[in-house]
């Protein structure tokens, strides 16, 4: 499909008179991104682009200096890296084309050697652990011996030398290492109802144990032990041997030997636990953060009140500690606003300084974005949910065009923050809504086990209430509202357009599931151990022939009469490309229209920066033509390279 519409004429254009904010300057790289001080916090690592524009690792002194890139890709990026703690090596995870097999590369950054560490083929590596304690190796998950679980394998950086440590006996879904760097704990999923047992061994030679489990309704997590291995930090919903359940996750200390609560850390009867900081010498926890409508944290440790008083006065958004140095005193942070573009600081707590590192993407200081603000919006059968809106900076905010963005998992959650789709559609002319339906995470069990088996049933409602509180509140003009998301979000878009046709003028899907049946039928074998809770979430839609019809978008193809553009990565090992295939086949064969466009070298979702400018570009002028936002410049310089397919959807039919 031809990028055109370029400089066309709305009714916005006449009134909003704000600057277009390139799309290479929200979606290109960023000029510099998540900085790690390195263990003896001397110097810090960073991602930014090489000179041919790919995302790459650099490292520079802290005193200042020029920066060095020490690792050299040249098509997809890296995005996934981290200092080893023997200070000489630096750690990526890189996959091929989107298809989510990662590999764990070492960067000697004495010699400038990398070395694959994992040069397994077809397999994916989870889970990387390090300890201070054993600073030489590292611990890492493969799926070598059986794709459907990761085994530990123990991993010397010197020379790549790689061992079994601990086999998984197929459902393990989490190991947990002691002080020792020794696996003691694992977390198996139970096939049989979903639940999860927490199991530990009281050494490494030791037999296993169950010391606790939480059924499929029940939130439960494990952090790390206790610095002397008698007891683990968890997150829970259950009381352990004191008390009584709760409805949001509490961070406590159970003990090792019968898995009964020993202390009681911080809880929110609101939200649940959100970051959890540790000091790594002590293994002790240093603050917690909650997050209802906003990241909030709480000191706990008496040692670091101060640091974080200090760090909440400097920072104008939200605080997250991205790196500290082994000794503690040095940390990197992040402060992420809503309406100014990320930035990264250097805090000395001897001194008590905070510096500003750097803006991830300077160029946005140009322009002006627009707020966030957060909403508990009440839905139709008198829930209620949290809600971000972002309204169009120079316009009246008054029945405006509403792009309705829904987050993908669905088991995940929209932020209040920093969001490059919500400026970019406020630039346009938007307003930009954004909500934690039912089945979101971060709200408590019932909240989000209120979503199981309610595709395209409740959860699809609570995103039509959304949509009926904007009108109702005046932002959004009914005529004029599009809906937009990726993953479940591009599931969302579907059932939206099919099942509540009214409500929407077009939408935008991004690597959504079109079958569900089909869908489960296709994940990855590394996902079995979460397979029954995916059919408990999700639905029996396996077995079950009405549940599957009446969820599929695929079967209410005849009933999508407004404007849909699909997009899709060819790699994408979750949503396959046979999703979106189908779904165009069945419009077509219904004579209904679609716009679809693959890319040839993404997966779910997509990651290089030319293919990002392209989406983004089609998707402003296909809202443009229907809700008649605003369109930025065209930008050719930032697609070449692009490997987008506009298909014809007559070809898949005869296909």
């Amino acid at each position: 499909r031809a990028l055109r519409g370029r400089g066309r004429s709305s009714p916005l254009l006449s009134t909003m008179t704000t600057p277009l904010i390139p799309q290479s300057v929200l979606f290109g790289n960023p000029d510099k991104a998540e900085p790690k001080i390195s263990p003896d916090g001397s110097k810090y690592a960073y991602l930014s682009s090489s000179d041919k524009g790919v995302l790459n690792v650099f490292v520079v002194q802290v005193s200042g200096g020029e920066a060095k890139m020490v690792t050299n890709d040249t098509h997809r990026g890296i995005r996934m890296f981290d200092w080893a703690l023997d200070n000489v090596h630096l750690l990526y995870k890189q996959d091929v084309g989107g298809d989510e097999n990662f590999h764990v590369h070492a960067v000697n950054l004495k010699t400038d050697v990398v070395r694959d560490l994992t040069p397994f083929e077809g397999c994916r590596c989870d889970a990387l652990m390090m300890s201070k304690t054993a600073p030489g190796s590292i611990l890492v998950g493969i799926n070598l011996r059986d794709k459907s679980v990761f085994d530990m394998h123990r991993v010397e950086l010197a020379d790549g030398t790689t061992v079994l440590d601990t086999e998984n006996p197929g459902d393990v879904a989490q190991w947990v290492v002691d002080h020792d760097f020794k696996i003691r704990g694992a977390v198996a999923t139970v096939q049989a109802d979903g639940s999860k047992v927490l199991k530990v061994r009281d050494t490494y030679e030791s037999e296993w144990r169950e010391i606790a489990s939480w059924p499929h309704d029940e939130s439960g997590g494990v952090h790390r032990f206790t610095k002397d291995g008698t007891g683990l930090f968890v997150e829970t919903s259950i009381a352990h041997g004191k008390g009584e359940n709760s409805d949001t996750t509490r961070l406590i200390v159970v003990s090792a030997a019968d898995g009964k609560e020993t202390q009681m850390i911080a809880s929110d009867p609101r939200c649940d636990v959100e970051d959890v900081e540790f000091d790594d010498d002590e293994d002790i926890i240093e603050a917690v953060s909650f997050d209802y409508d906003k990241k909030e944290w709480i000191a706990i440790s008496d040692g670091v009140k101060k640091d974080y008083q200090l760090l909440t006065k400097e920072i104008k958004g939200t605080l997250s500690i991205i790196s500290k140095s082994a000794d503690n005193r040095k940390w990197i942070v992040s402060d992420l606003g809503d309406s100014f573009s990320p930035r990264f600081c250097f805090y000395d707590r001897d001194t008590g300084k905070v510096d500003l590192l750097f803006l991830a993407r300077p160029k946005l200081e140009a322009y002006t974005l627009a707020p966030m603000t957060s909403h508990v919006v009440s839905v139709s059968d008198g829930e209620k949910m949290v809600a971000y809106l972002t309204l169009p900076p120079g316009l009246e905010p008054k029945a405006l065009p509403l792009v309705l963005v829904v987050h993908g998992g669905p088991w995940a959650r929209d932020r209040w923050g920093w969001n490059p789709q919500a400026q970019w559609l406020a630039n346009r002319g938007y307003a930009v809504l954004m909500v934690n339906f039912r089945a979101s995470t971060g709200y408590g069990k019932r909240w989000l086990h209120l979503g199981d088996a309610q595709w395209g049933l409740t959860m699809q409602q609570d995103l039509t209430d959304a949509v009926e509180w904007a009108v109702k509140e005046g932002y959004a003009d009914r005529a004029r509202v599009a809906i937009l998301g990726g993953s479940y979000g591009g599931y969302a878009t579907l059932a939206g357009l099919a099942f509540t046709p009214e409500v929407y003028c077009c939408g935008v899907d991004i690597v959504g599931p079109a079958h569900l049946r089909t869908l489960l039928q296709s994940v990855p074998a590394y996902w079995a151990p979460m397979k029954k809770m995916l059919t408990l979430r999700v639905g029996d839609v396996e077995v079950d022939d009405e549940l599957n019809k009446r969820a599929s978008p695929f079967y209410h193809a005849k009933k999508i009469v407004k404007p849909l553009l699909i997009a899709q990565g060819a790699n994408d090992p979750r949503v396959k490309q046979a999703e979106s295939d189908q779904m165009v086949q069945a419009m077509h064969s219904v004579g209904t229209k679609v716009e679809y466009v693959i890319y040839a070298d993404e997966g779910h979702g997509f990651a290089r920066p030319p293919n990002r400018v392209d989406f983004y570009q089609r998707a402003e002028v296909f809202l443009s033509e229907h809700c008649k936002g605003r369109v930025g410049p065209a930008e050719p310089d930032q697609t070449e390279g692009h490997s987008a397919t506009v298909i014809d959807p007559a070809s898949l039919a005869a296909a």
